[in-house]
């Protein structure tokens, strides 16, 4: 059996006083699992990556994004804003929520994951950050 999506990360190598930002893939397979990751509350739009690396609000991350029946990869230089940690309550999956920055590129994307969702979006289904 397959899983709805995959992940990898690995460490960009860091200017002399910038942080490690890490380039994370995330290939998001079905609408479902696409509807579960998408956080809507962020203005820009946002996606949650299930990952066991530890990171703080704020850390840059630069995340290439594919979606369902879609073979494109959307690149997106975002940040932290949620982190769920190992062992949350409600057996939530640990990771992060990543905040798309707010440029013509990400709206596009928004635009484009919100198309996908459509009537999907008004669901009160959980999802794994709210």
């Amino acid at each position: 059996m397959s899983t709805p999506f995959s992940t990898s990360s690995a460490p960009l190598t860091p200017g002399p006083s910038s942080p490690r930002p890490s380039v994370i893939q995330l290939a998001i397979k079905e609408k479902a699992a696409l509807y579960a990751a998408y956080i809507p509350l962020f203005t820009d739009g946002g996606v949650f990556i299930p990952t066991a690396r530890d990171y703080k609000l704020g850390d840059d991350v630069y995340v290439l994004l594919t979606l369902p029946e879609d073979p494109q990869r959307y690149p997106v230089a975002g940040k932290v804003a949620w982190v769920t940690p190992a062992k949350a309550a409600g057996n939530r999956t640990q990771g992060v929520g990543i905040r798309f920055p707010a440029d013509d590129k990400s709206k596009q994307l928004k635009l484009k994951i919100e198309e996908i969702l459509g009537a999907h979006l008004a669901s009160d289904r959980p999802t794994q950050t709210i």
